[in-house]
């Protein structure tokens, strides 16, 4: 049986644009997020919450760096249904 191998240059073009260890949307979206913390309540404490978030993000990329990409499209294309209690499962709504 012959092993798997990945070749260098393949994981290269095939992973997302990448930012400090997480992928630029999750940059952004954590910037946008800590900005607004920023103004509301005028600290500079909020720069530990920035780096926990990114921290947070940076982990979860390790192993899938598209995690929060494909959180998104699961959460934008299959809404729960009004039964989700019952049956514990949800379906695809376009």
């Amino acid at each position: 049986m012959k092993d798997l191998r990945s070749s260098t240059l393949f994981v290269a073009l095939t992973r997302p644009q990448m930012f400090a260890g997480v992928t630029y949307s999750y940059f952004v979206i954590n910037a946008v997020i800590c900005v607004e913390l920023f103004l509301i309540f005028g600290s500079f404490w909020i720069l530990l919450v920035a780096l926990a978030i990114h921290l947070a993000g940076v982990l979860s990329c390790l192993k899938e760096p598209r995690i929060f990409d494909l959180w998104l499209t699961r959460v934008r294309t299959c809404p729960r249904v009004r039964n989700h209690k019952v049956w514990r499962c949800n379906s695809y709504h376009p």
